[in-house]
């Protein structure tokens, strides 16, 4: 089966200086073309290393299709190993010039010689226009007409040429008639290990569609994947194994592919006609943060207080000073008081708070690293607190406590027991 290899180029995803999200767009761009994508690799700034991650792509399968290394600067370098490893020289490609030296003439800028560079490709190469940057990219061809698809590194500038030029140009190339559907159900409250349980003879009776379980950000998801002629018939293939997945772990679902727990939670408030407000102290805004990333949280979301001192837990959210002097910060009592100073402070219908330590230092025999209070207010008898013991390093510790948070609320929202 015609399969593609994907090279990802840049020392700093060698150093963890950046995170590669390129990779995973493009294998998902191309899954959903129906495109086999049979390994991926990070490679350096260095021409020889690049050059040596194509020829051996290039022996494993049928194209490779590769990000970065396309600017102006001494360590671009990923024109140059192509055409060593295809061993081509270079063509200049005057539109990529012409439209350069339009864009520095239109910022009154000066274009150095070595932007020049950019709009040289691989001799008999086909280019790929790139109309939001300056560096164009191109679709390079060896000796056997294996080829090299070459994308810039800037995802704005990658993703409409992966989209518009490159998909279209494998899809003939391969007579790609298939797509793959990929559906992922979004857990939470549910460890890896029970999902497992509870589904795993079904990982065994399917090959088409088939199921991956992913655990990440201290929850987990089911992904379902199925390979068909179209998108409407592999979404019919997917369905009843979903029903299926969806019945098992009906407990812990609570959203589908784009979904979020922020973006499930702030449905369900939306409906109820309830404002949301949040208190934090030991996960320091991680938890507003979820809900601000959701375009259009503020018709739910009012607004939330970090309160780390606990000067600002007495001025800002109400709390009793005499509370956090009997008790200290980390106590049942300052999170109940934190929550409803959130909610009446803020004028929400529900809030929850967050108290805790977070470490490494701070730690007691009574109140050791990772004891995490939460409180929820909603103004009456249903408000309550919750004491976890959560495990890790200090960053651990409060990703799992926003995780922990978000769960209380979701189960809330829901109508079921956190």
């Amino acid at each position: 089966m015609p399969s593609v290899e994907i090279v990802a180029v840049g020392t700093e995803l060698l150093l963890g200086q950046l995170v590669d999200t390129n990779t995973p767009f493009i294998a998902s761009e191309l899954a959903r073309a129906g495109i086999d994508v049979r390994a991926t690799q990070s490679v350096g700034d260095n021409r020889a290393r690049i050059a040596g991650a194509v020829r051996t792509s290039l022996a494993r399968a049928q194209g490779v299709v590769m990000t970065g290394g396309l600017g102006p600067t001494i360590d671009d370098l990923t024109r140059e190993a192509v055409c060593d490893a295809l061993e081509v020289g270079t063509d200049l490609y005057e539109p990529a010039l012409r439209q350069m030296e339009a864009i520095f003439a239109k910022f009154g800028r000066p274009m150095r010689a070595n932007n020049r560079k950019q709009a040289e490709l691989p001799a008999g190469s086909r280019p790929l226009d790139n109309p939001h940057g300056t560096a164009p990219g191109f679709i390079a061809f060896a000796s056997d007409e294996k080829f090299v698809a070459c994308m810039p590194g800037v995802p704005r500038e990658m993703k409409p040429m992966l989209r518009e030029q490159v998909v279209p140009f494998l899809r003939e190339r391969f007579g790609a008639r298939e797509t793959i559907v990929t559906r992922i159900i979004h857990t939470i409250g549910l460890g890896e290990s029970e999902i497992d349980h509870r589904i795993a003879d079904l990982f065994g009776s399917y090959e088409n569609p088939k199921i991956a379980l992913l655990a990440h950000d201290f929850r987990a998801d089911v992904k379902i994947m199925a390979k068909a002629s179209t998108a409407d018939e592999a979404d019919a293939m997917i369905a009843p194994l979903q029903a299926e997945i969806v019945r098992r772990l009906e407990d812990g679902v609570f959203g589908y592919d784009a979904d979020t727990p922020a973006s499930a939670i702030l449905t369900l408030m939306r409906s109820q006609q309830r404002r949301l407000a949040i208190a934090e102290s030991c996960t320091g805004g991680r938890i507003a943060a979820a809900f601000t990333s959701v375009p259009g949280s503020s018709q739910t979301f009012v607004g939330a207080v970090v309160a780390y001192d606990n000067a600002v837990k007495i001025s800002q959210l109400d709390v009793d000073a005499g509370a956090l002097e009997r008790n200290g910060a980390v106590s049942d009592e300052v999170a109940r008081e934190m929550a409803r100073g959130a909610r009446a402070r803020l004028g929400a219908d529900v809030a929850l708070s967050t108290t805790g330590v977070a470490g490494p230092d701070g730690g007691t025999a009574e109140k050791p690293v990772g004891l995490v209070l939460f409180a929820l207010d909603d103004g009456t008898e249903n408000s309550r607190t919750w004491s976890f013991r959560l495990e890790g390093d200090r960053e651990a510790i409060q990703q799992r406590a926003t995780m922990t948070a978000l769960n209380l609320l979701w189960r809330y929202a829901k109508g079921q027991e956190p």
